[in-house]
């Protein structure tokens, strides 16, 4: 049985934003989905399109979560490019934590 496009694009996004739970940022210690640092992730059959951003434009080590995000994308999906659009408007704010990064980040943890 054949999926719908739109059913297997949505499957293909869940598995990228798994993946990218694994993106911790290293000064907040919660990972880059839970912190709201990713605003959009586009799926076509040969490219893995993130458009994200930094909890600042100064963060020391955003060369580093940019670049783990592309390795573990690039792990996940290895017939497909991996492009990342860093961006700064929207700003980040506190606002964009989701429930689960507030509770990791009362917790101290990134379970």
């Amino acid at each position: 049985m054949k999926t719908k496009p739109e059913t297997n694009a949505g499957v293909l996004r869940e598995r990228a934003t798994r993946v990218l739970k694994k993106v911790i940022d290293p000064e907040l210690l919660i990972n880059i989905i839970d912190l709201g640092l990713v605003y959009e992730i586009r799926i076509s059959p040969k490219t893995i399109h993130l458009q994200m951003t930094l909890s600042s434009p100064h963060c020391p080590l955003g060369d580093a979560i940019i670049r783990h995000a592309k390795d573990v994308l690039s792990s996940e999906f290895p017939n497909r490019s991996t492009v990342i659009d860093l961006v700064w408007d929207p700003g980040w704010n506190q606002a964009l934590i989701t429930e689960n990064g507030r509770r990791l980040l009362l917790s101290g943890t990134d379970n």
